[in-house]
């Protein structure tokens, strides 16, 4: 059971999850502009040399910039969370994402791509297929990672009801648990369980979804006075007490 913690962006914060048993650690880089963050190299340097896995989203489109992020950082996953379609899915928005895709694997065949797939709250429907847009990206992906996407209207996805504009996740919301269990069942690749896991639930999720993995970012942080998490800042009980109760139920997977 692969245990990944997001978003982490300071080589202090890397040390701290690693030392509490994390095996993939997940950075952002925010700015299209501001992309070079020695901080973040940092973190991701200390994450190599402790022997675990580095996961970068970069929350931009720009396949240049990307390479460059990509050359500066040096990360072991590059992750895609676009969210793809705001809408009906669309043959140009799948055509888009594969050929980014494709162009990064191409020019760094070492580094390995993952690819959020976005689904749906529990009860909020399907505007889309996910398990046929997970089948047409599967071939350029080396791993996925279920996410949660806002759809307001059973019918609809708006860009502007997700926490960060054209992109999924770090909504603090659980996603249909049956949907993502099935696209565990269909995928040839490894696929790791996200959207709203922290410790009071993610015991319940692996043994419902049984992913390759689990994230975990939201409800891992830490709180201000008005209980809202606070992005980029973890909270280390919330971080111990989720991995240890991911351990946990990988045991009793394993044992039944």
């Amino acid at each position: 059971m692969i245990i990944q913690i997001y978003e982490i962006q300071t080589e202090a914060e890397a040390e701290l999850v690693i030392s509490l048993g994390a095996d993939h650690i997940g950075s952002v880089v925010v700015s299209k502009t501001y992309w070079a963050d020695l901080k973040i190299r940092s973190a991701i340097d200390l994450t190599h040399k402790a022997g675990k896995k580095s996961s970068l989203i970069p929350l931009f489109n720009d396949v240049t910039v990307i390479c460059r992020c990509i050359e500066y950082y040096r990360p072991d996953i590059i992750h895609f969370c676009d969210s793809i379609a705001m809408g009906q899915l669309q043959a140009d928005d799948v055509v888009n994402l594969i050929d980014t895709q494709e162009k990064i694997r191409n020019c760094f065949p070492e580094i390995k791509i993952m690819r959020s797939i976005p689904i749906f709250e529990p009860g909020k429907g399907q505007v889309y297929d996910v398990l046929a847009l997970a089948k047409q990206v599967e071939p350029y992906s080396d791993f996925f990672l279920t996410d949660t996407i806002i759809n307001t209207f059973k019918d609809k996805i708006c860009a502007n009801d997700q926490p960060v504009a054209g992109f999924v996740g770090i909504t603090g919301r659980i996603c249909d648990w049956k949907i993502a269990s099935e696209l565990v069942a269909q995928s040839t690749i490894p696929v790791i369980l996200a959207g709203g896991l922290g410790p009071s639930n993610v015991t319940t999720a692996i043994k419902k979804v049984k992913p390759f993995g689990v994230d975990s970012c939201t409800a891992t942080n830490a709180y201000d006075t008005k209980g809202k998490s606070i992005r980029f800042k973890k909270d280390p009980e919330k971080v111990r007490q989720f991995i240890a109760a991911a351990r946990a139920a990988e045991s009793l997977i394993s044992s039944s």
